[in-house]
Formats: C-alpha cells, sequence, structure tokens
C-alpha cells in the first residue's frame, strides 16, 4: 500500500537521481498494473490523471467530465499496488471541460480545501492537469481570465500548494507560463510540447512520420521554457513532456539537445507501448502453425 510522502523527502530523492546522472522520469498511471510495472521499471512518480482513462479505452486523450472526483476515486487501485513511489494527482482548480464547451466554470472550493482534499487522500503532490493552457492561446487567455479562470487560476494553486508545503509540478506551454509558475514555487516544471505524437489511438496518429525538424523545433521549445523558469530560480527541476517526444528514442534527442532534467510520459506510458505490446503478442499467437490433426 502506497505510503505519503512529505515534499522534502521527494525533492531530496528527485535532486539525488540527478546527482547520480540519472533522469527523472514521471510515469502517468491509469491502471494498477500500470501502476505496479512502472515503479518496478524505476519510475520515480507516480502521476494520476484523469484523462489517462481515455487511453485506457482506446481513445486519444480526452478530457473527462469531473475530473478532480474522477482523479480521487482512481486513487485506490493505484495505491493499493505502488509500495514506494511518490503519487501525484492532476487537479484542476476549475472546470477546463466547461472553459472548452465555452460554458461558465464551476468554480471549485477554496484552494486549500481543494489541495487538502488530495493531500487527505494520500496523494503526495499536485500538478496542474487538466489544463486550459493546453488550448489556449492570447486571445481565449484574456477571456478566460476575466471570467476568473484560465492559466492564471492554475498558478493561483500551485502558489496555494507551495504555502502548504505541497510537493508541486507545473505544465507549462510558453517562457513566461514558466516565470509565473516558478515565482509561484513550483519544485518541477514540465515543459508541455503538445499532445503526445505516435501509436494508434485517434488524433495521435495523424502526427506520425516526425522527423528530425519537428524534433528540433520541440526541442527549442523545451530549452526556452527551462531557461526562463531557471532565471528565476535556478534549483525548480525541469522536465519536458509531449509532442514529438514519444517514445526513449525521441526522449534521447530531447537530453542531447536541451538541459532538460528527466521527462514527464503520459501516453508514452500507459498507451503506446500497450498498443504495441498487445498487438505484436497476438499476432505473434496467430502466426503459430497448428499440431497435427487428431
Amino acid at each position: 500500500m502506497a505510503r505519503r510522502f512529505e515534499r522534502k523527502e521527494i525533492l531530496e530523492r528527485l535532486r539525488g537521481q540527478l546527482r547520480e546522472g540519472r533522469p527523472i522520469l514521471g510515469a502517468g498511471c491509469s491502471a494498477g498494473i500500470i501502476a505496479k510495472m512502472a515503479e518496478r521499471g524505476g519510475a520515480d512518480l507516480i502521476i494520476i490523471y484523469s484523462t489517462g482513462l481515455s487511453r485506457l479505452r482506446g481513445l486519444p486523450t480526452t478530457m473527462i467530465p469531473n475530473s478532480n472526483e474522477v482523479t480521487l476515486k482512481m486513487f485506490d487501485e493505484i495505491s493499493e499496488v505502488v509500495v514506494d513511489t511518490p503519487i501525484i494527482a492532476g487537479v484542476e482548480p476549475y472546470s477546463v471541460i466547461d472553459l472548452m464547451q465555452d460554458e461558465d466554470p464551476k468554480p471549485e472550493e477554496d484552494l486549500q480545501g481543494l489541495i487538502g482534499r488530495f493531500i487527505g487522500r494520500g496523494f503526495s503532490g499536485i500538478i496542474n492537469f487538466p489544463t486550459i493552457g493546453f488550448i489556449e492561446d492570447e486571445e481565449t487567455r484574456r477571456e478566460h481570465e476575466a471570467r476568473g479562470a484560465g492559466f492564471a487560476k492554475e498558478v493561483e494553486m500551485i502558489r496555494t500548494a507551495r504555502e502548504m508545503d505541497v510537493f508541486t509540478m507545473a505544465y507549462v506551454f510558453y517562457p513566461k507560463d514558466a516565470e509565473a509558475m516558478a515565482k509561484a514555487g513550483a519544485d518541477v516544471i514540465v515543459a508541455h510540447c503538445g499532445g503526445t505524437a505516435g501509436g494508434e489511438a485517434g488524433l495521435d496518429a495523424v502526427l506520425k512520420g516526425f522527423g528530425t525538424e519537428e524534433l528540433e523545433d520541440a526541442a527549442k521549445v523545451v530549452q526556452g521554457i527551462i531557461d526562463a523558469a531557471k532565471r528565476v530560480n535556478p534549483d525548480v527541476i525541469c522536465l519536458g513532456h509531449g509532442g514529438p517526444f514519444a517514445t526513449p528514442r525521441e526522449v534521447a534527442y530531447m537530453y542531447e539537445h536541451t538541459t532538460a532534467e528527466g521527462f514527464v510520459g503520459a501516453s508514452s506510458i500507459e498507451r503506446i507501448p500497450i498498443e504495441k505490446a498487445v498487438k505484436e503478442t497476438v499476432e505473434e499467437f496467430k502466426s503459430l502453425p497448428l499440431g497435427k490433426s487428431s
């Protein structure tokens, strides 16, 4: 049964990995079997996203209604098989799906109460996901801020968690967002390069065939975010996620061309490997010759 880790202990573990020259790996896990094997494989953080349920259904990553409640319910299954790895919750301070559908966002309770519910449940930290940053442009961002939601509310949530001495991770999409999250006290900045390419599920499939140019562009995005965050806080830990960085091969490119200190994988952990393994195993079973007829 998983235990809850204090922020200080998590940071000591992560920085210990970096001192040993090992990249940090955050693994998105939406089912017990995935979390169990991710921990055995050496994942430093197990992250629970409500959107992971869409991946388990064979769909592209899709927003889930009532995300916070879904994530809270997912904890039992994951914590039952995780032994000694911090479990991090994807938390939204307002309803991202409402904003996406141009409805008035349903605000959560006060941020301390919201964060307290997750920590009380047994989670060891939080990350801002679902995040409106995934779909916002400058114009829609201003509209969302005027409605009391949007990325600024996510920054406020991370700041509140830091004040509560809760371990925090922050997805960011632009250098200015990295600066804001670093100023808010985020322990880990995750440079988000967009939806993860590769695999068989839905919209991701159209991104197959990405090449060196896309990797170069994505690496520049990651480095720009890292530089912005480190200017505010040189000690903040910076990871990469998404876009063309889908498998170990592409993530190795990221490590070679940026100063990223690790990687967060969601589709890369719980969708793409499963698609490949199941398909290849079934093909292998089907290719076996039958024995002699009776």
